[in-house]
């Protein structure tokens, strides 16, 4: 006989209904409350790496910016890590969004979008916008802005085209300097290239976000200037190219004008002669010849050519990609290049190293001319993993530290003895589904111009 239980009472499910919904506004306070803290921690955290990267204290052996070095240690995506570069750099010139930030009441999210357009000027109503409406609602302003700020750059006169040139010659060193002078729409070209070439070969970051201008990003260590000038050469290479593949090991074609002892470590001669008759270091002729095309040059006492050889590979085709699917970009610890790659010998092949994989390693072409012209050093251990070392010889480590370093409680402790009063409600939207009128948000942020 089917037996079917008597239906609740209708207290017991009211009874239910009021724990669920005490439990689900216990959940949300804790949520919106730690999120607000989180907020406060956030621009703590970015108060730290402005002190930290305005002292530099990231230049370790290898590292070229604040950023990798927090994608390192901390975890952080190189993208997310040049936002937070940038934004904290963003902060002293804005006290108000600051000072808001600090307490909580507003987002990293909105902070970061504020920031890219923000001053002193607008900052009250960029904050009244971002503390009535949501993120999506910041960011869209923010865009809308720009773009309106970007049609009004339109406007510039094309008598300048006659002025374009471009000229070169041999300084009394030996170097070669170029003075250009370009059109708008010519050197917009020029730097978006020379820009979108840095960025791939010192900072490695593919996926640059749209709302983030190239030229507001943090550069590695180096002059700005000096990395303009490798990012040229890399532009030539890729025309010579003729495919954008740097990785092919055919970027230098290298004709050494001089004996094999220039190659060696312990060589005799100091410098070596290039082609066009300008002089460049031993050691860097052996970082050039460690992964190029090669031909074997023999030339009488008097310089007459008496026989030259064909061009080899100094690493096989086969070899390259078994290395390229083995290390899969630069092997240097922190880096997270793998485009500008270089094969570099551990043991030289003109001091008797073989071409294997035993002996093969890939470094970015920063990291390659530190191993063979700035005194370090990398070599393989009996179990097969490589191992660096600074100038010093003090093994550089392999990777960040990883250890746990806080907890909510620390974090919710750590606010309130810094005297913020933080509670569900501090970092809570004050919207209420109204629509925002784009227009006469970007109006009201022109007219505060």
């Amino acid at each position: 006989m089917l037996h079917i239980p008597p239906a609740p009472c209708e207290p017991c499910n009211s009874i239910q209904i009021k724990l669920r919904q005490a439990r689900c506004l216990q959940l949300e306070n804790q949520i919106t409350e730690l999120a607000a803290h989180i907020h406060a921690a956030t621009c703590r955290l970015l108060e730290l790496i402005r002190a930290y990267d305005e002292t530099e204290g990231w230049a370790g052996p290898g590292l070229v910016s604040c950023a990798h070095w927090l994608n390192w240690k901390c975890g952080i995506s190189l993208e997310a890590a040049r936002e937070k570069v940038r934004v904290a750099h963003a902060l002293p010139g804005l006290p108000k969004i600051s000072e808001t930030f600090r307490r909580g009441e507003v987002s990293y999210s909105k902070v970061r979008a504020m920031t890219r357009v923000a001053t002193v000027a607008n900052e009250d109503y960029l904050l009244e916008v971002a503390r009535h409406g949501t993120a999506s609602h910041v960011e869209r302003l923010v865009r809308n802005y720009r773009k309106v700020k970007r049609s009004e750059a339109l406007q510039r006169d094309n008598e300048r085209h006659a002025l374009r040139q471009l000229d070169w010659f041999i300084d009394d060193d030996g170097s070669f300097v170029l003075k250009g002078r370009f059109t708008p729409e010519q050197g917009v070209v020029i730097k978006k290239v020379l820009q979108s070439i840095m960025d791939e070969d010192s900072l490695e970051q593919q996926d640059v976000s749209a709302e983030t201008p190239a030229d507001e990003l943090k550069p590695r260590s180096e002059p700005i200037a000096q990395r303009r000038a490798d990012a040229m050469l890399r532009m030539a290479e890729g025309y010579s190219s003729n495919s954008g593949n740097f990785n092919n090991g055919d970027h230098f074609l290298v004709h050494v004008h001089t004996d094999m002892q220039t190659l060696k470590a312990g060589g005799a001669n100091a410098e070596s002669e290039l082609e066009d008759g300008c002089n460049v270091s031993a050691e860097t002729s052996r970082r050039l010849a460690c992964d190029a095309g090669v031909v074997h040059w023999l030339e009488g006492e008097k310089g007459e050519a008496l026989s030259v050889g064909r061009k080899t590979r100094t690493i096989p085709p086969a070899i390259r990609r078994a290395l390229q699917r083995r290390d899969q970009g630069c092997r240097f610890p922190g880096c997270t290049c793998n485009r500008f790659v270089d094969a570099h010998h551990v043991r030289h092949w003109a001091d008797g190293g073989e071409t294997g994989m035993r002996n093969l390693v890939l470094l970015c072409r920063r990291h390659h001319r530190m191993v063979h012209e700035e005194g370090f050093a990398v070599r393989f251990l009996d179990d097969g993993q490589i191992c660096f070392t600074g100038p010093s010889g003090q093994p550089l480590p392999a990777a960040g530290d990883t250890r746990f370093r806080g907890n909510v409680f620390g974090l919710t402790t750590g606010n309130r003895m810094s005297g913020l009063n933080i509670t569900p409600a501090t970092g809570e939207c004050r919207w209420q589904g109204e629509k925002m009128d784009d227009d006469l948000a970007v109006l009201c942020m022109l007219q505060l111009e």
